[in-house]
């Protein structure tokens, strides 16, 4: 039985932070960029007739693509991603 004078430890009240800091910003990336570095990425990939990038270039884009292609419209980040894919499957045919 829990005695009157005790505190909940339990208790979900809003405490503010220690150090008196508020939360972070939330991060919103400028689209122009985005866009400006996901079609460099395509127009490399395009202009390959054979893959020439590093193993770690290919890693790095195939991992970056997709993740900087969610901060844009639903529609044209999807059309983004497909058109990179297509080029990887160009480039890289399953074996």
């Amino acid at each position: 039985m829990a005695r009157g004078n005790q505190a909940n430890l339990f208790a979900t009240e809003d405490q503010p932070d220690i150090f008196g800091q508020k939360s972070a910003p939330v991060y919103r990336p400028n689209l122009d960029k985005v866009r400006a570095r996901l079609h460099k990425i395509l127009t490399e990939a395009r202009a390959c007739r054979t893959l020439t990038w590093e193993p770690a270039t290919v890693s790095l884009y195939r991992t970056i693509v997709p993740q900087m292609s969610l901060f844009l419209p639903e529609d044209e980040g999807a059309q983004l991603r497909l058109a990179f894919e297509a080029e990887m499957a160009r480039l890289v045919p399953e074996s």
